[in-house]
């Protein structure tokens, strides 16, 4: 049975696995179906600047024209929900793409050179594992100036040290098997051996690293947003609904849940794409993971 055959069938026996492909099957739809779902009003420039009606201070409840409600602002909370999906997209898969290209290549280095290679690009990953990640993350958004794009090159730079770590550790058990060997001796370069032969063993656990940090790297990035040091006011970003809806957790004496919708309606988008990933991550170390599959 060919591992894509195995893998499928694995996950259809988890019903947990299952829920969690089935939540980013919906997120992937709703995230493709943005402009069809809540369309981008005539003379909007930018589809991911959330359209607003009005500028009073107060959320207001749901409605026929706001089916979430609205911010403080005015922001249309069902408008910012919809195309926020294709920004946690964006910063999940731009953060986890790069932070996995560089952790692999200078962790392949590390593990497969060694000696002085192996020690400069150890003890540089051990300078950045040296600051909690969030703090790291904040201070270089500060001194790059808040953005989208300064976050996830925030959230790149605090994340690449631990796959590195990681697949160096794989490769140093993986370059010592027998057939490495008889590849050298066969002439193979040591590219040829490092892409062909040490990375396709080592890899995997690297793989469901990835798949569990990406709901990891869009909670991160939420939070930074929240922090005011994300996308700009506006912009279709769940960490920054979330802030606006931070002076309106606790409604009037009498109704403290009278601003509900602007506080839970972001954060459910945020819980449950999360959620997918997590479990979903979860079902593909039980796959791959020798120590746990069930062949």
């Amino acid at each position: 049975m060919s591992d894509w055959k195995f893998t499928a069938r694995q996950l259809a026996k988890n019903p947990l696995s299952m829920t969690g492909l089935i939540i980013i099957v919906i997120f992937v739809i709703i995230a493709i179906l943005a402009p069809l779902i809540a369309p981008t009003p005539e003379g909007h420039r930018n589809p991911y600047m959330i359209p607003r009606d009005g500028f009073f201070a107060t959320p207001q409840p749901p409605s026929e024209n706001h089916p979430f409600g609205t911010t403080q602002g005015q922001y249309d909370i069902f408008y910012g929900c919809i195309w926020g999906a294709r920004s946690a997209f964006r910063v999940a898969l731009v953060v986890i793409g790069i932070t996995l290209l560089i952790g692999i290549v200078l962790g392949s280095l590390a593990g497969y050179f060694g000696g002085i290679i192996d020690e400069v690009i150890m003890r540089i990953t051990d300078i950045f594992l040296a600051f909690p990640a969030l703090i790291l993350a904040m201070a270089i958004v500060s001194a790059i100036g808040p953005s989208l794009k300064s976050v996830m090159i925030a959230l790149t730079a605090v994340w690449w040290p631990s796959y590195a770590r990681l697949i160096r550790g794989d490769i140093l058990q993986v370059r010592e098997e027998d057939y490495i060997e008889a590849s050298r001796g066969l002439g193979a370069s040591s590219g040829r051996v490092i892409i062909r032969h040490v990375l396709p063993n080592a890899i995997y656990p690297t793989l469901i690293m990835a798949s569990l940090d990406i709901g990891a790297v869009v909670l991160s990035a939420a939070a930074l947003s929240f922090l005011g040091l994300g996308a700009p006011e506006g912009y279709a970003d769940w960490g920054q609904m979330t802030e606006f809806a931070r002076n309106w957790m606790v409604g009037p004496p009498g109704n403290p849940l009278k601003y509900w919708y602007a506080v839970i309606t972001p954060g459910l988008f945020i819980l449950f794409f999360v959620l997918g990933w997590n479990l979903l991550g979860d079902a593909f170390r039980d796959i791959f993971d020798p120590r746990l599959a069930r062949r």
